[in-house]
């Protein structure tokens, strides 16, 4: 076998192959010779039928199948022998494949970068340093108390975060304007739904209380037609409701896993919930971090095109699940274009380059008593822990997700070891305010 390479860009090489005529012959000879044994044709014994006859029944079938499996394996081969690392699938095009001749195909395809081992000591990370306070739990249980809570009207003028039913008509020159009135529209004041200025004006108004006010478009409102406009809004309230929190008792506490033990026992559950909730903020908060630097650090390396285009396929299909699948009677997917997939997917595929490199260098691999301690954690959630942690661990899939979390997070403590960490001391809520910050980032 001739093995020939070129290299036609960073990471792209075109290979020519020339595999041995007898290679492919014997190989279709012996399978016209099995099938001779089994053919069965009109006016001939099984077994019984001339090599001439099964040759041009079957001939051209047989060796194009041939053709495609000694393509296959030797491709393989020739990588192996050339110490070549393939990104993605190969294009294969075929130059000479005449019987009796020598065969010959082109294969191009990417090749993994080589990764240079770089230090950490220049990266830097604020680790954030906090706790859950008396204060942060009140907050959370009169957060929850809302949520569950129900809307009763009041006669008052309506204030900041009161629920009102309102008509309203916006014109635009003296002419009403597409998508500018409702009647009996339902709206929390404060909620930021409808454009700046329009629930300020609502506040002070009482039932019954009409208004006209002029209001002035964004310059960035999704119509264009709208854009800048100076529009007027005639507006009435119908009604305001305020929000009655639900109260603390059995029937509130049951909501949440919580049946004995009353209010001691449902902040208890409330407070160790949210400390889960800062730990793992805080981690995926240095985590960014860390992840962050690597993307500058390596800023330079070039990702195979054949791994952006698989993660592409990737980060569509999971914002279609999302999202759901279709709209109308067209394919969610097809709204979705490339473009809007490729600078994530990059991120993406260099990291996981960067860190499985990491990983080689350093000896890293996931340690299955931490692997058993996140299970364990993950399924303390759920009202049958136990049934949770069979379930990963009888789930070959889902339990590889977790090591590869857990193989993360063990290449980012072997970076920071390296690293210059400093603490800063922060409160809960702007904890986890930037752990949502960083998620709606990594969405966009």
């Amino acid at each position: 076998m001739q093995v020939t390479i070129e290299t036609t860009s960073a990471l792209e090489r075109r290979v020519t192959i020339g595999v041995p005529a007898e290679r492919v012959e014997s190989e279709v000879n012996a399978r016209l010779q099995r099938a001779a044994q089994t053919a069965r044709l009109n006016g001939f014994r099984p077994g019984k039928v001339p090599m001439s006859v099964i040759r041009q029944r079957f001939g051209e079938g047989v060796r194009q199948e041939v053709l495609g499996e000694v393509m296959s394996r030797t491709f393989y081969e020739a990588v192996q022998q050339e110490q070549l690392k393939p990104a993605g699938r190969p294009s294969i095009e075929p130059k000479s494949v005449e019987p009796g001749k020598d065969l010959e195909y082109v294969a191009t395809f990417e090749v993994f970068p080589e990764i240079e081992a770089k230090p950490f000591d220049g990266i830097e990370v604020t680790r954030p340093v906090a706790e859950v306070t008396e204060q942060d739990v009140d907050k959370m249980i009169d957060m929850l108390r809302k949520q569950a809570g129900t809307w009763v009207e009041v006669e008052r003028a309506a204030g900041q975060g009161d629920q009102v039913s309102i008509d309203f008509v916006g014109t635009r020159n003296g002419e009403a304007f597409e998508g500018g009135s409702a009647e009996n529209s339902s709206l929390i004041i404060g909620s930021g739904r409808m454009i700046p200025g329009f629930e300020d004006a609502i506040v002070g108004m009482k039932a019954g209380e009409e208004k006209v006010v002029p209001l002035t478009f964004p310059e960035d409102y999704h119509s264009e037609e709208l854009k800048g406009a100076a529009v007027e809004f005639k507006i009435k309230l119908n009604s305001v409701r305020e929000q009655q929190p639900a109260e603390l008792n059995d029937e509130f506490f049951t909501r949440f896993g919580v049946t004995e033990g009353g209010v001691q026992a449902f902040r208890k559950e409330v407070a160790d919930n949210m400390a889960r909730e800062l730990k793992n903020a805080t981690k995926n908060n240095v985590k960014n971090q860390v992840m962050d630097a690597l993307v500058e650090l390596y800023a330079d390396l070039e990702v195979p095109s054949a791994l952006v285009a698989e993660e592409i396929v990737t980060l569509r299909n999971q914002t279609v699940q999302q999202f759901g699948g279709a709209v109308g009677n067209m394919d969610f997917a097809q709204l979705l274009p490339d473009e809007m997939f490729r600078e994530r997917a990059e991120r993406r595929v260099k990291l996981g380059l960067v860190l499985n490199e990491v990983a080689g260098r350093e000896q890293i691999q996931a340690d299955p008593a931490e692997v058993r301690r996140t299970v364990e954690e993950l399924a303390a959630t759920y009202e049958e822990p136990d049934e949770v942690i069979e379930w990963y661990y009888s789930n070959q899939q889902q339990l590889q997700g977790i090591q590869s979390l857990v193989l993360e997070d063990q290449i980012v403590a072997r970076i920071l070891e390296q690293a210059k960490v400093k603490e800063e001391t922060m409160n809960y809520d702007d904890v986890m305010k930037a752990q949502s910050g960083q998620q709606d980032a990594d969405n966009e």
